[in-house]
């Protein structure tokens, strides 16, 4: 379980977040809903440690990361992987050696069970054979699967996804949401997704915890914050969804 808790953090003198707090329960996916440039990636970065908040606590397992040592936080980072928004790809390596990068740099494993978890990654992803290829010769949606076959190679017990359909068209942004959903199934991970997209954000997510002005507004199910009496969250809801979407359970 994770538990942010009244997070307060500010650069260069403007206040990004005002007292930001909800709950990650086990095996959910609750999706952080908010506009662009509002410090959702920030609060990724804060949950594994690259970032400390001003004041407040991040909970991971009930211990609070902001207080860690760095040998406590490099061990807490064995237990996330991290999707990137551009999916963050060494374009002079192969997609094989981008992912064995990411299990040298963590864990002592042989050769052979290196080339074991890369193949098995990227068969998760439905990427196989792909090992011997440039990343630049790769779509952006499979440049997205490569950077989360290298996520799941450690086995992750959580997954931190910063706006995982962004640049991508509606059928590749697609794909990456069912991908989402079937790793949330197939390793029973538990997983934070920070978007402004609300498609996106309705076909992954549990829950959702709604931000605005560096504030939490509510948080609940899709149900709940369609229905919420809050006019801030309705307002945003409402301009974000299409006709069709505001119909569908």
């Amino acid at each position: 379980m994770i538990l942010i808790e009244n997070i307060w953090k500010q650069f260069s003198g403007k206040q990004v977040h005002r007292g930001i707090s909800f709950d990650v329960r086990e095996k959910e996916t609750l999706v952080v809903l908010g506009k662009s440039g509002g410090g959702k990636s920030v609060l990724l970065k804060m949950v594994i440690g690259l970032i400390k908040p001003d004041a407040g606590r991040i909970l991971v397992d009930g211990k609070n990361v902001v207080e860690m040592t760095y040998p406590e936080l490099r061990a807490l980072r064995f237990k996330f992987g991290f999707l990137f928004q551009g999916a963050a790809l060494f374009d002079s390596m192969t997609v094989g050696e981008n992912i064995a990068l990411s299990l040298r740099r963590h864990a002592d494993f042989a050769h052979g069970e290196i080339r074991d978890r890369i193949d098995y990654a990227l068969h998760i992803v439905g990427l196989d054979n792909v090992q011997h290829v440039m990343p630049s010769s790769l779509s952006g949606g499979m440049k997205k699967r490569v950077g989360l076959a290298r996520s799941i190679a450690l086995t992750p017990r959580y997954m931190l996804y910063d706006e995982p359909t962004t640049g991508l068209d509606v059928a590749t942004a697609d794909g990456i949401n069912l991908l989402i959903n079937e790793l949330r199934s197939s390793l029973g991970v538990t997983s934070i997704v920070v978007t402004h997209d609300i498609h996106s954000a309705f076909v992954v997510g549990d829950r959702f915890a709604v931000l605005e002005k560096g504030e939490t507004l509510m948080t609940g199910t899709r149900e709940e914050i369609q229905n919420s009496d809050n006019e801030e969250v309705r307002k945003y809801i409402n301009s974000s969804i299409s006709p069709s979407e505001s119909g569908h359970a």
